[in-house]
């Protein structure tokens, strides 16, 4: 989920990156409710359905040599990450933190290492992504792992 930037109409919506594909009613149905003073609970009726993605998850790497940051995205599976390690040719598994949503952090020296990921998720299962990141790899950039089946 990502915390809404309405100062941002070309964000759609959210600090999502990527963006979200689907259409956001909270805001326009919320100032509805609140213009027509009709306060109080709304009832909603949801279900969860399943994601279809197209190739691997990916991994946004961000950030400098003395701080990294990792975006992963287009995760299949139940979609809820939980945890993410880095594993570099030197560096032995190191977990990040996540920071918010999907973005994990860690301070770790991962510059000029072929990075290899493991990311797990809410329904036990966890997946290795060996050598994702080239020992070239550039802050910036996204790379293209396994994925959940």
């Amino acid at each position: 989920h990502c915390p809404p930037n309405w100062n941002e109409p070309s964000d759609n919506g959210g600090w999502c990156n990527p963006p979200r594909e689907h259409f956001d009613i909270a805001k326009p149905v919320f100032l509805n409710i609140v213009s027509e003073h009709k306060a109080g609970i709304v009832p909603v009726e949801y279900r969860r359905v399943p994601c279809k993605k197209k190739g691997g998850m990916r991994f946004t790497i961000t950030g400098n040599p003395y701080f990294n940051e990792v975006l992963v995205w287009n995760v299949a599976g139940s979609g809820d990450v939980t945890s993410v390690e880095v594993k570099g040719e030197k560096l032995p598994w190191t977990s990040l933190e996540r920071m918010w949503g999907q973005r994990w952090v860690t301070g770790a020296k991962l510059y000029e290492e072929a990075l290899t990921f493991r990311v797990g998720e809410s329904d036990g299962r966890t997946i290795t992504s060996v050598n994702v990141a080239p020992k070239n790899w550039q802050f910036g950039q996204t790379y293209e792992g396994k994925n959940f089946d």
